[in-house]
């Protein structure tokens, strides 16, 4: 009796194996049918014409427009050339019918604003909406800078003239995003940050400082401690510098910007000391810090901020982590920048520093 069990329960498992067997057989079979079939077409990124050999072309044709006719073929696929739209914007659009009354902006610029939202700054934002035409808002959980690199690509923005990138911790009561951009243009600046009030702000440096007597002002003078500012001075952060907390950009500048951030280094630091290198010319006269609009920078941490109440010792707060790693990012970013400095040997710096 036990036997005739065993062998029944034998001849179910071997049968339950013979299929499994099938059913792995079929499968493999199809996925490969299937592997073979696309084999004959391109990758998504290309236009599906077929096998190479099925091509007709003629050998007298002119191989570097057939690379051309490739490249611009291989990123539209079978798209007729009028329907191609190759800008965006972030500018809202209402799902129901338009008044036809209504009338756009007479303005001779466009700009976007994005900067970090949080509840700690909500009258800041409040006040920026109000200020603004266009404003990207975004929650506060990460480094602005770690934002633009991902979502602020120049193909993307290129429709707007200006780029601001902006903390969240700054009081605009005194700043006119129109009249701050005709200075921008009038001047020929490429890079710019509006001064900061130095009765009500934290202050870095010098050079952010507001002159009343001035609409704007492109370097700083000062002498004592390991830097003196003079006006033979040609580098940051005496001339041709912005600070990280309010910077402005041209559409050309900011192209170049993007491509400066590193995709890694979501803090960005390092990166004031080379924006020069983006301003489109002589930095001492592309880079400027404008007077006549200027800010307040509150210092509020929001990002990485100590926590309300007492930790031990034992612990470090996120705010000194964040720190911690800023630091290390720095020391890898300047790596990088000498690295990339000794390998390009067709590069020469045009500020000889």
């Amino acid at each position: 009796m036990e036997t005739r069990k065993g062998m029944k329960t034998r001849a179910s498992f071997l049968l339950f194996v013979f299929l499994l067997f099938i059913f792995m057989l079929v499968t493999t079979k199809l996925h490969f049918e299937r592997i073979k079939m696309d084999s004959k077409w391109y990758t998504f990124d290309s236009p599906r014409v077929g096998k190479e050999e099925d091509i007709d072309v003629d050998i007298h044709t002119d191989i570097s427009i057939l690379e051309e006719e490739k490249s611009s073929s291989s990123k539209l696929g079978f798209l007729p050339r009028g329907i191609v739209a190759s800008t965006s914007d972030f500018e809202l659009k209402q799902l129901w019918e338009r008044d036809p009354n209504f009338q756009r902006s007479s303005v001779r610029y466009t700009a976007l604003l994005a900067v970090p939202v949080g509840l700690k700054q909500k009258k800041n934002v409040d006040l920026l909406v109000k200020k603004y035409s266009v404003i990207l808002q975004y929650f506060a959980c990460c480094d602005f800078r770690w934002f633009a690199k991902r979502f602020l690509h120049p193909d993307v923005v290129s429709s707007y003239d200006y780029v601001f990138l902006w903390d969240e911790d700054l009081g605009v009561e005194n700043f006119h995003p129109g009249r701050y951009l005709q200075i921008m243009m009038s001047e020929g600046l490429e890079i710019t940050q509006p001064a900061l009030d130095p009765d009500l702000s934290e202050v870095h440096h010098r050079i952010t400082v507001r002159r009343k007597a001035r609409r704007f002002h492109r370097r700083v003078y000062f002498s004592g401690g390991s830097k003196n500012c003079s006006a033979k001075s040609t580098e940051p952060p005496c001339t041709g510098w912005v600070e990280g907390m309010a910077p402005v950009f041209s559409r050309a500048a900011w192209s170049c910007v993007w491509h400066l951030i590193q995709n890694d280094l979501v803090h960005g630091w390092g990166l004031d000391m080379k924006l020069g290198y983006c301003a489109q010319g002589d930095r001492t006269k592309k880079v400027g810090v404008i007077d006549s609009e200027y800010i307040v920078h509150q210092g509020i941490q929001t990002l990485g901020a100590s926590p309300p109440i007492k930790t031990p010792s034992r612990f470090l707060d996120l705010r000194t982590h964040i720190r911690r790693q800023s630091a290390a990012e720095l020391q890898e970013f300047r790596k990088r920048w000498d690295r990339a400095v000794s390998e390009d040997k067709e590069w020469t710096d045009p500020f000889g520093t």
